[in-house]
């Protein structure tokens, strides 16, 4: 396939996207979120999710940010559009620790996923998760093919100034009294 004809489709944080189009790549950047890309390879469709949290707790109503609601939306897509349940497959990436000493958002998201295609006997075929660094992955959905470059942007550490304190006047033993 000519590389001009390749059209990308940008999957945003809380969306997903699923296509039968040779010529579409599903694209996305991913630091603590999860996307998870599933693929019918007999039927030539797949589709992406970008979810933000595992799960809405105490919350009403459904979001597709978080992982139960995207992962439900995107299986239930694949299969309106003529995917087999039987032969959907996924591969799960992103889920990074972003934020350092942070409560560790990215490890829960990779868990959910992992726990939710294990529960739901969808195959998970391979997997990039964890670490420190963003990736910017491409999916061809047609053929489950990913490219998944890690973004390490190494943080310039700027010296942490001191806050200047006003000078005190020099001590004297003089007392003024008012």
């Amino acid at each position: 396939m000519n590389a001009g004809t390749e059209r990308l489709v940008n999957v945003i944080q809380g969306d997903y996207s699923i296509s039968d189009d040779e010529s579409e790549i599903l694209t996305t950047v991913l630091g603590s979120c999860i996307a998870v890309c599933m693929f019918d390879p007999i039927r030539g469709i797949g589709g992406m999710n970008h979810f933000l949290l595992p799960s809405r707790e105490g919350a009403e109503g459904a979001n597709v940010r978080y992982g139960a609601y995207a992962m439900e939306l995107l299986i239930n897509g694949m299969l309106k559009q003529g995917a087999e349940r039987s032969r959907i497959q996924a591969k799960i990436f992103g889920g990074a620790s972003m934020m350092g000493n942070l409560r560790d958002i990215g490890s829960s998201n990779a868990k959910f996923a992992k726990g939710f295609l294990a529960d739901e006997e969808i195959p998970c075929i391979a997997e990039s998760t964890g670490g420190t660094s963003a990736r910017r992955i491409r999916f061809w959905p047609t053929t489950g093919r990913v490219r998944q470059l890690l973004v390490t942007g190494d943080v310039e550490q700027l010296p942490v100034e001191k806050p200047k304190l006003p000078e005190r006047p020099a001590k004297t033993d003089d007392i003024v009294l008012f």
